[in-house]
């Protein structure tokens, strides 16, 4: 098979903004900036995106999909942000189109943070511009996150195991905090057949990518990814009778018993996405292309570990003042 020359350039790109060292400072400054107010925490992730519109995001293979087909729409339209309606959609190229929910399970490296995440999408179309979105309506990660809901966080999984074994099966046990989701399962990899995806559902989906309306306090803000289309292509078609759940209890109440498709991607994808409050506004798959071919690696910047140092200062700022107020209020009390 001969190189690719762009998918090349652009994998390598998409590695150069990972630095482990940055990721591990801004993992530090995480627990800091638990007690600076949510408001600070967005105007202050904004002044970086200014600096930094994108990041690295490299998934790494295997990232596993169960695509389940909705049983409640009723239940799952109520998690879409004002101005998002659910829409039928297919995961394989000339599959018959439903209503699907799709749960991911993936290792993750990107500017910012790494490490394991699970993520549930309900598959719905933006009402403004008619595109296929993928709406995170929940997340279980052993990583930093942020949305707008709970700001830069913690690690929200007790549990949060992706792998795969010598006798080839993709191994995920997951689990949230609070115990109320959680999904422990097997899947073999034999008999998996390479096929190609539904290009509406994931070129053109992950051009808008929203958060649900609990995560996003319902606003219907959309994000893209940058990618060439090759990353998105084609996947593993992997057979439901290798499929061995120990247990799902996520959104359970809303999703058929069993998943409808499993997809598999046993390489990695190399993408930019877009840093928190910037949108690059992708409407189509030559939009994508356009973008992916003129990335500049070389002039872009991302986070760098003297910024985070300067948000801990902030941070300890925010935290010294809190706790000076809190003295001041206790004194007067007492007096």
């Amino acid at each position: 098979m001969t190189a690719n020359t762009n998918l090349d350039a652009f994998a390598k790109g998409t590695e150069r903004l990972v630095d482990p060292t940055t990721v591990g400072s801004i993992h530090f400054l995480q627990q800091f900036f638990d007690v600076v107010p949510k408001g600070i925490q967005r105007a202050i992730m904004m002044r970086s995106t200014k600096k930094a519109p994108h990041m690295g995001f490299i998934v790494e293979p295997y990232a596993f999909f169960l695509a389940y087909e909705i049983a409640d729409t009723t239940a799952a339209a109520e998690l879409l942000p004002s101005g998002f309606r659910l829409a039928k959609c297919s995961v394989f190229a000339d599959d018959e189109p439903a209503f699907y929910a799709i749960m991911s399970f993936f290792r993750v490296h990107t500017s910012a943070f790494w490490g394991s995440r699970a993520e549930l999408y309900v598959m719905a179309e933006d009402e403004s511009t008619g595109l296929m979105s993928w709406v995170i309506v929940d997340y279980l990660s052993d990583t930093i996150s942020y949305d707008r809901a709970f700001g830069l966080r913690g690690p929200s999984a007790s549990r949060a195991v992706v792998t795969t074994t010598s006798d080839g099966r993709v191994l995920v046990d997951m689990a949230s905090d609070d115990g109320a989701s959680s999904a422990d399962f097997s899947a073999a990899l034999n008999g998996s057949k390479m096929r190609e995806l539904d290009e509406r559902m994931w070129i053109e989906g992950n051009l808008s990518v929203a958060y649900g309306r609990t995560l996003s306090h319902d606003r219907a803000d959309t994000f893209s990814l940058t990618f060439f289309p090759e990353e998105m292509g084609s996947a593993l078609d992997v057979p439901l009778e290798g499929f061995e759940p120990k247990g799902i209890s996520w959104y359970s109440h809303m999703l058929a018993p069993a998943p409808a498709k499993l997809a598999c991607f046993p390489y990695a994808q190399h993408l930019l996405s877009d840093s928190p409050g910037a949108a690059s506004g992708h409407a189509s798959a030559a939009d994508l292309v356009r973008a992916a071919e003129a990335a500049d690696f070389d002039a872009m910047k991302t986070f760098e570990a003297g910024s985070a140092k300067k948000l801990m200062a902030v941070s300890a700022v925010a935290a010294f003042s809190i706790a000076a107020a809190a003295w001041m209020i206790g004194r007067r009390f007492r007096a």
